[in-house]
């Protein structure tokens, strides 16, 4: 089942884990960029990679970038690489983590 997308702004919004098999549903409600801020392992060997959720998004089309972020201890150099992301990526994004609440935050630090 696809996450639950919470939209921020019109060209960004941000869900809970999501899975190889959610990228063509992404793509078809018209976001361009997807990106991952789950380290790889955090939730344990039910998580995927990192690279199989980057083969799935470049299948549907979609941009795809690992920025992994650790939830509570986001650094100040994550966020400048997250509003790099958002200068560069094709619009819009979403964004992913656990639950949506890291990638709101840095979404957050990276707006200024």
């Amino acid at each position: 089942m696809t996450p639950s997308i919470k939209p921020l702004t019109p060209d960004f919004g941000v869900c809970a884990q999501a899975s190889p098999a959610d990228m063509a549903a992404f793509a078809a409600l018209g976001y361009k960029t997807v990106v991952n801020n789950r380290p790889d392992g955090e939730g344990g060997p039910q998580q995927p990679l990192s690279a199989d959720v980057e083969r799935a998004a470049r299948a549907a089309g979609l941009h795809y970038v690992y920025l992994p972020v650790v939830s509570g201890a986001i650094t100040a150099e994550q966020a400048q690489a997250m509003a790099r992301v958002l200068r560069e990526v094709p619009q819009p994004v979403l964004a992913f983590c656990r639950s949506g609440a890291r990638s709101a935050h840095l979404y957050a630090l990276a707006q200024g």
